[in-house]
């Protein structure tokens, strides 16, 4: 794999947009699971981009107008002292975003509160990557793919859903590249990733056992 293959896998596959291409899953693979199957094509999609709205579009501008204002030097946020405040918006982001979600939006809280609990999800692994970001630099692309694999995976076996076996597969295949093209970049090393991906499975499937 060259640099550019990677730093195009590394942009596709942000850490931040995998929230959306997660919900793009289940409401298509396995709506009865996350409790959108009374809704219609137009609604599902109407759904997935305030989705996408708030967990990608909001963080992104938020991270952006820090780089325009020298808050941070780089939109790749590699430094671990640069890492803190985007960090730290987009769990508050991620944060209103889930209790939008639930409480705010009545409709969609009481109809589907599965998709808050997926948020909140995401919102502990923005947290746990921050957390240890303060003194160690773990990879936020393998916790995300990770905690996106944990939740397929748990949907898989406590709910026997067929449907998302595939994507599972698919997901586990893309966590290798994208694993593979962050070491390529030297953006972190094996341990990093590794770390990454296991907290991001875990937060995962304890979510859907949890809460679910």
């Amino acid at each position: 794999m060259n640099n550019r293959i990677a730093t195009i896998l590394s942009v596709v596959f942000h850490p931040l947009i995998i929230t959306t291409y997660l919900f793009a899953i289940l409401f298509l693979l396995a709506p009865d699971l996350v409790g959108v199957s009374a809704l219609e094509l137009p609604a599902l999609g109407s759904l997935l981009l305030l989705l996408f709205l708030n967990t990608f579009v909001a963080p992104s501008v938020v991270i952006y107008y820090m780089y325009r204002l020298g808050v941070i030097r780089s939109l790749h946020v590699d430094s671990l002292q640069e890492r803190r405040l985007p960090y730290l918006a987009s769990i508050i982001i991620y944060a209103a975003a889930t209790y939008l979600f639930r409480w705010q939006l009545r409709p969609i809280g009481e109809l589907a509160p599965q998709i808050a609990t997926l948020l909140g999800s995401a919102t502990v692994t923005l947290l746990t990557v921050a957390s240890v970001s303060l003194f160690w630099k773990i990879s936020a692309h393998a916790t995300g793919i990770g905690g996106a694999a944990g939740v397929l995976i748990a949907l898989l076996v406590r709910y026997d859903e067929q449907e998302l076996l595939t994507a599972l597969m698919g997901t586990i295949l893309l966590a290798g590249f994208l694993v593979s093209a962050r070491l390529q970049l030297h953006a972190h090393t094996l341990a990093q990733v590794f770390t990454g991906f296991v907290a991001g499975v875990a937060i995962g499937i304890l979510t859907v056992y949890q809460f679910f």
